[in-house]
């Protein structure tokens, strides 16, 4: 961490002396910019804020499933969990981008690029009840092509979804910043946690480049490092 402090400290620094050089050019006190050719320090990349399995359980509990809008938003944090989908391809998922009898959904994510994504059996039988139960009466008589929907007949958007997921943390006592892309996180964190590949987390995630995905290698590393200590004679 102070690595990456300093990193930001030095950046900060360098912004702050290239301006003032910028302006003492601008009024002709210097001939040029000497920092001008300067690039700044690449910040260190820090591993995101996640949740542990047990808040994620409370987070997922907090909508009241009696209501056809909790049903709703249940199913919607189930599937964000279960695929560490991004909000915009949550919010963005229709009808027929839903296979339950495969379990799985075609996920478009950056750059128009679509993938499979399994939802697993939790996630199914959410997303089950939510279209037998709920979704007709939240549409009230109107039609839509999305799986999520709102009383006025669109999809949900990625504010709505924003505020409810807030809403929901506050809800379940978690106090930590909340955001769609903590859960997104706490997906990547756990599978690997309970022993999932790498390669198989970008591929899920939808990460183009392994080097997206990296920044969970040192979740990789705490967990074999545990796991030593655990199983190993001298660990």
């Amino acid at each position: 961490a102070s690595d990456v402090y300093k990193r930001q400290t030095i950046n900060r620094k360098l912004s702050s002396l290239k301006h003032f050089f910028y302006y003492l050019s601008k009024k002709k006190l210097l001939k040029s910019n000497p920092l001008i050719k300067f690039a700044g320090l690449k910040n260190a990349k820090s591993l995101p804020k996640s949740l542990s399995e047990d808040e994620v359980e409370g987070l997922l509990e907090a909508p009241d499933i009696k209501t056809d809008v909790g049903m709703r938003d249940r199913s919607m944090l189930e599937l964000l969990y279960a695929c560490g989908l991004r909000v915009s391809e949550l919010v963005g998922i229709q009808l027929t981008e839903v296979i339950l009898s495969d379990g799985v959904i075609r996920v478009t994510g950056k750059g128009s690029k679509t993938r499979l994504v399994p939802m697993g059996e939790e996630a199914v039988d959410w997303i089950k009840k939510y279209l037998a139960e709920s979704r007709q009466n939240i549409l009230n008589k109107q039609t839509s092509k999305f799986l999520f929907v709102t009383n006025r007949g669109g999809e949900m958007t990625r504010q709505a979804f924003w505020y409810l997921i807030k809403k929901y943390a506050l809800m379940a006592n978690i106090d930590k910043p909340m955001s769609p892309h903590i859960l997104r996180h706490a997906f990547a964190t756990h599978l690997i946690n309970h022993g999932a590949d790498l390669r198989v987390v970008q591929m899920l995630l939808g990460h183009s480049d392994i080097s997206t995905t990296q920044i969970y290698t040192h979740v990789a590393r705490e967990r074999l490092k545990k796991l030593h200590q655990e199983h190993h004679p001298r660990g």
